[in-house]
């Protein structure tokens, strides 16, 4: 009797001892900026969880190839904050777990970021979910709109009412500018802040397909317009045409009237610049409309990690109510929209701004972003700072638009 008590207490231990050591350890790599949000949702979870998420930051600009190598030689991280542009190239080349049978299990699936999912899909399977979102949004200084003779609690709705805003707010003189953009070079800054214009009014630089580029339009000819117009009359300050996004918030200086920013700057002008009375609104479009560019990170899996479903449970986490508020705290957009006026709660009122954008916003589908938006030699950045700078306004359109379909077909 005492023998088969002995061994059924052995059994037991065994078990306990087998339970406890099951607990998995997710290894995870995020891009080094991407903020304090991610951090504490990883340490609420590890707080509140048997299995734990190990996170280790990798330099933004050597992210994608240092996960390429990592995977070539068999050591990649279970699971990745990757920026939503680039999940389309990593799913085609066969590196990411298909996720699209437990996605559309969740029963907030149809409330994601609809930009995030779209950029997660690959041959209508899904590859990568949202786990942070940004989007494009405008503020204005309502001190100086107040001192420039406007109404500081009225959003400006169309571009020339911004212009001629720009103007009365320039004619405060000395170093008051009355708007400003990133544009030395900067693609990533332009295709955040500028592109909402175009698609705004229903244009677009590419195909919905990303195998055709539709760069010269109509409503990307008068966007040019637009901004040649203010830089002309130096309601820009010099200084744009050689930024390459080191100073693109300039706004929080209190000395720019008018600029398109990111929702993340709301945190940071709140929370580190709160002299600055300001209001944010939806980018218009030069036709009308409203648009945003969506960006952010989308979470993947690497193919053939051990650890899916733990991987699987971290996520559900960040996107539980819990989640979701720990990173809204700390400056990131819910992910959810069937939640996002709970998990905004007692935050800042203008972060709303930041969800209405998510319902108009877009972001370019192609694998081969870098190559034609990201990079500084690129023909998207060359082409934004030629036409609105340069004086060839033509011949920017039709080098820019040549180029891209060439990067486009050599890429297919």
């Amino acid at each position: 009797m005492i023998k088969r008590l002995l061994a059924a207490t052995s059994i037991v231990t065994l078990c306990l001892a087998s339970g406890a050591s099951a607990a998995e350890k997710i290894e995870m790599w995020v891009r080094s900026g991407i903020g304090e949000s991610f951090k504490k949702v990883v340490e609420a979870y590890n707080a509140s969880h048997e299995n734990q998420v190990a996170m280790t930051e990798v330099p933004f600009s050597e992210l994608v190839q240092k996960y390429a190598t990592a995977i070539a030689g068999g050591q990649a991280p279970d699971a990745l904050s990757l920026d939503l542009i680039y999940t389309p190239a990593f799913a085609a080349a066969g590196q990411l777990e298909d996720l699209t049978d437990w996605a559309k299990a969740l029963p907030y699936f149809n409330s994601l970021s609809p930009s995030h999912v779209k950029l997660g899909t690959y041959q209508d399977r899904i590859y990568g979910l949202p786990l942070s979102v940004e989007t494009s949004i405008f503020a204005w200084n309502k001190d100086l709109y107040k001192k420039a003779g406007l109404d500081p609690e009225k959003a400006p709705t169309t571009w020339e009412e911004i212009e001629a805003n720009a103007e009365k707010i320039r004619a405060l003189g000395d170093d008051i500018y009355g708007f400003y953009f990133s544009g030395g070079g900067c693609g990533g800054c332009m295709i955040f802040t500028f592109t909402p214009l175009v698609w705004g009014s229903g244009a677009d630089i590419l195909s919905s397909d990303g195998k055709t580029a539709t760069l010269d339009t109509p409503e990307m000819r008068k966007a040019v317009d637009v901004y040649r117009s203010m830089v002309k009359k130096d309601l820009v300050p010099a200084s744009s045409a050689s930024d390459n996004g080191v100073n693109f918030l300039t706004f929080t200086n209190g000395k720019i009237g008018q600029q398109s920013i990111g929702a993340f700057a709301i945190g940071t002008l709140v929370t580190e610049n709160p002299d600055i009375n300001f209001g944010v609104t939806l980018i218009p479009g030069v036709n009308g409309g409203t648009s945003s560019f969506a960006g952010g990170d989308n979470f993947v899996i690497t193919k053939g990690t051990k650890k899916i479903d733990a991987v699987k449970e971290f996520l559900e986490y960040t996107y539980s109510m819990d989640g979701q508020k720990v990173m809204a705290k700390y400056g990131s957009l819910p992910t959810r929209g069937d939640i996002a006026d709970k998990v905004l709660e007692g935050l800042d009122p203008r972060m709303q701004v930041g969800i209405k954008a998510i319902e108009v916003a877009k972001t370019p589908y192609t694998l081969q972003f870098n190559d034609l938006i990201n990079s500084a030699n690129g023909p998207w950045a060359t082409f934004t700072n030629a036409a609105i700078y340069g004086d060839d306004v033509d011949g920017a359109f039709s080098n820019a638009q040549s180029e891209m379909q060439s990067i486009i077909d050599t890429g297919q």
